[in-house]
C-alpha cells in the first residue's frame, strides 16, 4: 500500500517533533534493517536485497528531508537542527558502506533467480563497498571513516556559510538609474535616504543587467564574489586536503579520478581531456565576443581597458539592444512570475502528459505551493515550489528531493527551490525556471523504481543536467512563450521579438561557454591538486580562461557552491550539455511534438537509475550521442 504524502506540521512548535520522527524515527529504522542482515539468519539473495534496500529506503528518507530543511526552513534553530541530521544521515551512510561484517553478507549473494534490475543493484552496492574501503584493514577503514565524516561536516558548513553570507551595499536613488520602473519602485529609500540592495539574485541580476552606474554594478558584484570569505577558505582548503588523502588511501592518483569512476566520463583524465577540447573550441569565439563588449565600452568610457563580471551583463544586453533590437526592458514585460509558472507547468504537462493539481496543504513557509502530479489519471507524486527569497534559505536555484519514489510504498516528493521575483523576470529567469523543472519532473516520472537506489535522478551525476538544459529550449520556442508570455493587458510575446531574442542569443555564446570552462577547469584542478592559495590558484585558472577579467579583492572561490556537491565535477554542466543538444535533434522542428515527448519521457526520464545513461541515449537516439549539434550550436554566431 502506497502511504500518504508528507503532512507538514500546521504549528510551528510541532517542528521539532516532526524532525525527530521524520529524521531520527528513519535512521532508526535503517539501522535496524541494517542490523537484521547481520543477525545470522540464512536467506535468499532476492531477501538479503530486499533488507538492504528498506534500509537504503529509510535512509534515504530521512536524509532527503534533514537536507532540504536544513536549506529552507525559516526557522535559524531548526535549520541547525536538520542540519545535524543531516550529518547522521551521512555517516551512517559512512558507516554502512565500511561495515565488513555487512558487506560479507551482501558478498556471499549471487545473481542465481535475480532479474536484470535486482542484479544491477547488487552489483552497485558491492562496488560502493568496494569504494569505501570496505576491504581494508580495520585500521584504516576507522580512519577512512574518520575522514568522511570529516568531509561530510566541512561540506555542510561550507554550504551554511553561502547560505548565510548574503551582502549588501547602499546607495543613492539616482544611483538606480537604467533599473526598470518596478524594481526602482520596490527598493525605497530608508530613512537615512539610501537604497539597500543585496547579493540575493533579484536585486544581484537586475543591478548588474540594466544599473548605469558602473561604480554600482561594481560594489554589487564585488560583494557577491566575496560570499563566504574569508570564513570559506579554511574550510574549503581542509575539504580538498582531506579528499585527496582519502583518493590516495583508497588507491587512486586524485579525488577527480576517483569521483569520475562511476560517472560517464570515466576518468580524471578525461576531464582533463575534455577541458582541452573546450578550450579549443571556444577560444577565438570567446576573444571575439568579448571584443564586441570592450568596444561598446569604451564607447561609455575611454579610459576602460577590460570587462570584467561586473560589466558583462550590462553591455550584454546594451549590444543585443543596439546591434539586435531585442531591449530586455521590453522582453522582461511579457515574463510574470505568475503566469510563467502556469505557462512552465502546463508546457510539461502537454509534452510528457502529466497533470499538476493545486492543493492546499501546510508547508515549511507561506510562499510554498503544493501540486499533485498525475498521469493518465493516475497520482504520481507531488511537488513543492518554494520559489522566492527569504533570509537564511538556499540562495541559488536547486532541486531537492523529499520523498524517494518506490512503487507500492512511497510516491516521489521533490521539491523546487529558487530565489525569483514575485513580479516581472527576466528571460534567463525563465530559462532557469525550465531548467530547474526539468530536474523536477525527473524526480517523479523516474521514481517509480521497484529499488529505492534507482529512483528519480538517479543516473550517473554527469548525466543528471541534460534533460534539464534540453528542457530550456522550451523556453526559446515562439510557439511555447505565446502560450503564457503576455503584458499586462493580455498581449501575448510578438513572434518577430522571440525570432530577434534567438538571433542574438547567438551573440556571446563563446564567451558564455568560455565562463563555464573556466569553472569547469577550476573545480577539477582545485582537487586534482590542491594548491597552497586558493585565491592564486583561481587567479591562475582565469588568466587562462577568462574571459572576463577579474575584479580585484573579490574570491569567487569560497562562494562557489558547487565545490561542495558536485566537487571536481562542475564539467557536468558542459558534458550534460553537449547531450542535451544532441536530445534536441530528436524533436526537429516541433518541439510541442507529444509522440516525441512521451517516447522521451518513456527512454531518458522514465527509467531512473536502471539504466547506464548511454545507453537511454541511445535507446531515445537510435545511436550513441555525438559532439556534432553541441559543436554546430557553439559554432553559430548572430
Amino acid at each position: 500500500m502506497t502511504a500518504a504524502p508528507t503532512r507538514f506540521p500546521v504549528d510551528d512548535a510541532a517542528w521539532p517533533a516532526f524532525l525527530t520522527e521524520t529524521v531520527d524515527a528513519n535512521l532508526d529504522a535503517a539501522r535496524t534493517h541494517l542490523a537484521t542482515l547481520k543477525d545470522g539468519t540464512t536467506r535468499t539473495s532476492a531477501q538479503v536485497l530486499d533488507l538492504w534496500d528498506a534500509g537504503d529506503l529509510a535512509l534515504g528518507r530521512a536524509s532527503a528531508a534533514a537536507h532540504l530543511l536544513a536549506e529552507v526552513h525559516p526557522d535559524a534553530d531548526l535549520r541547525s537542527a536538520a542540519e545535524a541530521g543531516a550529518q547522521a544521515a551521512e555517516d551512517l551512510g559512512t558507516e554502512r558502506e565500511l561495515d565488513r561484517d555487512l558487506w560479507e553478507v551482501l558478498a556471499a549473494t549471487t545473481d542465481d533467480d535475480l532479474d536484470a534490475d535486482a542484479r544491477r543493484l547488487r552489483e552497485h552496492v558491492l562496488r560502493d563497498f568496494r569504494r569505501a574501503g570496505v576491504d581494508r584493514t580495520a585500521e584504516e577503514r576507522e580512519h577512512l571513516k574518520a575522514l568522511a565524516q570529516r568531509c561530510t561536516e566541512l561540506g555542510l558548513e561550507f554550504a551554511r556559510n553561502i547560505r548565510e553570507g548574503a551582502r549588501s551595499i547602499t546607495v543613492r536613488p539616482e544611483q538606480l538609474d537604467g533599473l526598470p520602473d518596478d524594481f526602482r519602485a520596490e527598493h525605497a529609500a530608508g530613512d537615512d535616504g539610501l537604497v539597500t540592495l543585496t547579493t540575493e539574485y533579484p536585486d544581484l541580476i537586475p543591478v548588474r543587467t540594466y544599473a548605469h552606474d558602473a561604480s554600482v554594478r561594481a560594489a554589487l558584484t564585488s560583494e557577491y564574489l566575496r560570499i563566504g570569505w574569508p570564513e570559506n577558505a579554511p574550510v574549503l582548503a581542509e575539504l580538498l586536503r582531506l579528499r585527496e588523502e582519502r583518493a590516495h588511501l583508497l588507491g587512486y592518483p586524485d579525488w577527480p579520478t576517483y569521483d569520475a569512476e562511476v560517472k560517464m566520463i570515466g576518468s580524471g583524465q578525461a576531464i582533463a581531456d575534455f577541458v582541452d577540447r573546450l578550450d579549443a573550441l571556444t577560444a577565438e569565439a570567446a576573444r571575439e565576443d568579448v571584443g564586441v563588449l570592450l568596444a561598446r565600452f569604451r564607447a561609455d568610457d575611454p579610459q576602460a581597458d577590460a570587462v570584467t563580471p561586473a560589466d558583462s551583463l550590462y553591455y550584454d544586453q546594451v549590444v543585443r539592444r543596439e546591434q539586435y533590437d531585442v531591449d530586455a526592458q521590453e522582453v522582461r514585460r511579457y515574463f510574470r512570475y505568475d503566469a510563467v509558472r502556469t505557462g512552465v507547468m502546463e508546457t510539461a504537462s502537454r509534452l510528457l502528459g502529466l497533470t499538476f493539481t493545486r492543493v492546499e496543504a501546510p508547508t515549511w513557509h507561506p510562499d510554498v505551493e503544493v501540486y499533485d502530479v498525475a498521469s493518465d489519471g493516475s497520482a504520481v507524486g507531488r511537488v513543492y515550489l518554494d520559489m522566492h527569497p527569504r533570509p537564511g534559505k538556499f540562495n541559488h536555484a536547486a532541486q531537492f528531493p523529499l520523498v524517494p519514489g518506490v512503487v507500492g510504498r512511497h510516491l516521489p516528493e521533490g521539491v523546487l527551490v529558487c530565489n525569483f521575483s514575485t513580479g516581472t523576470l527576466e528571460h534567463d529567469d525563465v530559462v532557469t525556471f525550465f531548467h530547474e523543472f526539468g530536474h523536477l519532473v525527473h524526480e517523479i516520472v523516474g521514481g517509480a523504481q521497484r529499488w529505492a537506489a534507482f529512483t528519480g535522478v538517479a543516473t550517473e551525476w554527469d548525466f543528471v543536467e541534460a534533460p534539464s538544459q534540453l528542457l530550456e529550449e522550451w523556453a526559446w520556442d515562439p510557439g511555447v512563450l505565446r502560450t503564457f508570455a503576455t503584458d499586462e493587458s493580455g498581449e501575448p510575446i510578438p513572434a518577430d521579438l522571440v525570432e530577434r531574442m534567438r538571433t542574438a542569443d547567438a551573440f556571446g555564446r563563446g564567451a558564455w561557454t568560455r565562463r563555464q570552462v573556466n569553472f569547469t577547469a577550476l573545480s577539477y584542478g582545485l582537487h586534482a591538486t590542491p594548491p597552497d592559495d586558493l585565491d592564486a590558484y583561481t587567479a591562475d585558472v582565469d588568466a587562462r580562461f577568462g574571459p572576463y577579467a577579474p575584479l580585484p579583492d573579490t574570491h569567487q572561490v569560497t562562494g562557489f557552491g558547487h565545490l561542495e556537491g558536485y566537487g571536481p565535477a562542475y564539467y557536468t554542466y558542459l558534458w550534460s550539455l553537449v547531450i542535451a543538444k544532441d536530445l534536441r535533434t530528436a524533436f526537429d522542428d516541433d518541439l510541442m511534438d507529444a509522440e516525441v515527448g512521451r517516447r522521451y519521457r518513456d527512454a531518458i526520464l522514465a527509467p531512473g537509475g536502471t539504466a547506464d545513461a548511454a545507453d537511454l541515449v541511445e535507446r531515445f537516439l537510435g545511436r550513441p550521442t555525438s559532439f556534432d549539434a553541441f559543436e554546430a550550436w557553439l559554432a553559430t554566431r548572430a
